[in-house]
């Protein structure tokens, strides 16, 4: 019996030792695998830190890029300088635009009396005399306002005739047909 213990003891400690053997070896592969999965993961990490720093060295060459272009030609290379020389030439370049828009403003008010439109009619009012050498002139302003100017050729000379126009009618004395006409050819 002493020896039967002793054979199964020696079974005993063996199969212990087969267990402790296959715990250390399963270990073993768990580490490994642990030891895996973690260097992947670290690759992981360094892959998305490197392409973060590419994309921060990205935008911050671009806003170098943009400081350098902005601060170009002056000679206090601080934002606030260049930024206070902007605004000031801002503001002179509103003054100046609002200067020209009343100026503006003026002239087109002012132009609308020159004379902006011309008609010239010719015909023959008589017809005992050959030809259309007789005339009307009109010239009038943005608002058909101005004067008539009427020539009429006869045998015995040329006649003038001058008539006040106001928003296309004649104010002291009535328009003729031909007058109208012109007026007419004036707007076209």
């Amino acid at each position: 019996m002493p020896e039967q213990v002793c054979n199964l003891v020696r079974n005993v400690t063996k199969q212990v030792i087969n267990l402790l053997r296959l715990e250390a070896k399963v270990k073993s592969q768990k580490s490994k695998l642990f030891k895996e999965i973690l260097n992947m993961i670290m690759f992981v990490i360094v892959i998305l830190l490197a392409l973060w720093v590419g994309v921060i060295t990205f935008y911050f060459w671009r806003l170098k890029r943009d400081y350098s272009f902005l601060v170009q030609g002056t000679n206090k290379k601080t934002l606030e300088t260049v930024l206070g020389n902007i605004l000031r030439e801002q503001k002179i370049a509103k003054d100046d635009i609002a200067r020209l828009a009343i100026r503006c403003a003026r002239i087109e008010s002012s132009e609308l009396t020159h004379i902006q439109k011309v008609g010239l009619l010719r015909f023959n009012p008589f017809k005992d005399t050959g030809g259309d050498q007789s005339f009307i002139l009109a010239l009038a302003d943005a608002r058909s306002s101005g004067v008539v100017i009427t020539g009429l050729h006869s045998r015995s000379g040329i006649r003038w005739f001058v008539k006040k126009v106001k928003e296309g009618k004649g104010i002291d004395v009535e328009l003729s047909d031909e007058e109208r006409k012109a007026l007419m050819a004036m707007a076209n």
